[in-house]
């Protein structure tokens, strides 16, 4: 029960930081564009602390850095092997295009012969 409350006051913070960003529109302070963005930055940062609090808040941040350290496990392409299958792809994409245009094209052709058209 407590860490259902714990996500509905996390919830609130999300809400009244966007609450914060709109009441702050149109307003005439002189860096109102800064205090917008901050509100909402300010409303997630809390809502964060409160849910690094409860149990399904730790469980989440634990699954997220679990996430991070996979994906340095991660064996990337270099940018060559990257370029590489880029071209690949772009070049299929066209010759691809190119086809289908090639048998729409017999089609139509095709069809006004057998009408009569030309």
């Amino acid at each position: 029960m407590v860490n259902m409350l714990k996500i509905g006051v996390a919830f609130l913070l999300v809400v009244a930081g966007i609450a914060g960003f709109y009441a702050l529109q149109g307003s005439e302070i002189a860096f109102a564009g800064l205090l917008r963005v901050l509100s909402i930055l300010l409303g997630l940062a809390l809502a964060a602390a409160v849910l690094w609090t409860s149990e399904p808040g730790k469980r989440f941040f634990e699954f997220a850095k679990d996430s991070i350290n996979e994906a340095k496990r991660v064996v990337w392409p270099t940018w060559k092997e990257t370029y590489q299958t880029t071209g690949v792809v772009v070049l299929f994409a066209v010759v691809m295009a190119l086809f289908l245009w090639a048998v729409d094209a017999s089609l139509l052709f095709a069809i006004n012969k057998l009408m009569g058209r030309g």
